[in-house]
């Protein structure tokens, strides 16, 4: 059983793969970008962290390696709490490598530190679409030499000098055909450079379109459809971050929440309607309570405990 595997597969579909009593894989998207330094273009992609505080098993990659395997949910998640130790075995020993996912080793205080990877960018939308390197535009300063001539007219000129071309007259005609030329020559070898570096431009493009049109998406192994059979758990106490006119505020604080390790959730939408996001929910009093004063003095003096049931 290769775990790696499934976790890469769901990642595709899914911002957030929880391994239980391991850790999350959060992914964020991120636009394309440039480096003007190695003039590298880089497509669009999903940025990969760990959350190590993210443990508690939601059910989806249990889930999804029981249909991939045809297994029991029970025996499913036996199967990864068995690899999850071993996981953890090698990384108390030494740096460990999840193919196509990441690195992981311990820091002095023996926690993980996590080194994604980046030969796959699991942002579909991107697919067939690589890094690409432009070469830089050559920027050529022409500086245009004046030579600036005297001449001093003879006051008493001869009936010799009147009959010879006047030694400027010369210069100025030489001066001006070398000019002349320069100027030719010089605007024939900008329009020389333009064009290698416009043909330069249309063949790395005609490369790219060429990749995408011919590319394939194609995945070894195909994603069965996933029918979750998961017994929702009500609770009756939440601690309540806050509550929002607009949806997409709240969507935000919950993902907030969820990066810095909260089993976080939004509620549902209240008298007020204003939709309501907790930190975390009990059927514990008592756990609620001490939970709520830990928030207070760490996280928001305006944490609240709603008696509810959801």
């Amino acid at each position: 059983m290769t775990l790696a595997n499934y976790i890469g597969d769901l990642l595709y579909r899914y911002e957030c793969v929880i391994v239980p009593n391991f850790g999350g894989f959060v992914t964020n998207e991120i636009s394309a970008k440039v480096n003007h330094f190695t003039h590298s273009f880089y497509a669009p992609s999903k940025q990969l962290t760990f959350n190590a505080h993210l443990q508690n098993n939601d059910g989806l990659l249990v889930n999804y390696v029981a249909s991939v395997k045809s297994v029991s949910y029970s025996k499913a998640l036996e199967l990864i709490e068995q690899e999850v130790a071993s996981w953890k075995t090698s990384i108390a020993n030494e740096e460990f490598e999840l193919e196509n996912i990441g690195s992981f080793h311990l820091n002095t205080e023996g926690k993980y530190i996590f080194e994604p990877t980046n030969s796959v960018n699991y942002l579909t939308s991107s697919f067939g679409l690589s890094s690409y390197v432009s070469p830089a535009v050559k920027r050529i300063e022409y500086k245009e030499k004046v030579t600036q001539l005297e001449t001093v007219a003879p006051i008493l000129p001869s009936e010799e000098n009147k009959r010879k071309t006047p030694a400027f007259i010369k210069y100025a005609a030489a001066a001006a055909i070398v000019f002349t030329l320069g100027s030719v020559g010089w605007n024939q070898y900008q329009k020389a450079e333009y064009n290698t570096l416009v043909a330069e431009a249309e063949q790395q493009q005609q490369k790219v379109e060429k990749t995408i049109q011919e590319a394939t998406f194609v995945i070894e192994n195909p994603l069965p459809a996933i029918t979750l059979n998961v017994t929702k758990e009500t609770y009756n106490y939440h601690i309540i971050a806050g509550a929002f006119r607009e949806p997409v505020n709240a969507e935000k604080k919950l993902n907030v929440l969820l990066k810095k390790g909260y089993n976080a959730k939004i509620l549902g939408v209240n008298k007020w309607n204003l939709t309501q996001v907790s930190y975390e929910s009990f059927n514990s009093r008592n756990e609620a309570v001490n939970s709520l004063n830990t928030i207070k003095k760490s996280e928001s003096k305006d944490a609240w405990l709603l008696v509810k049931e959801y």
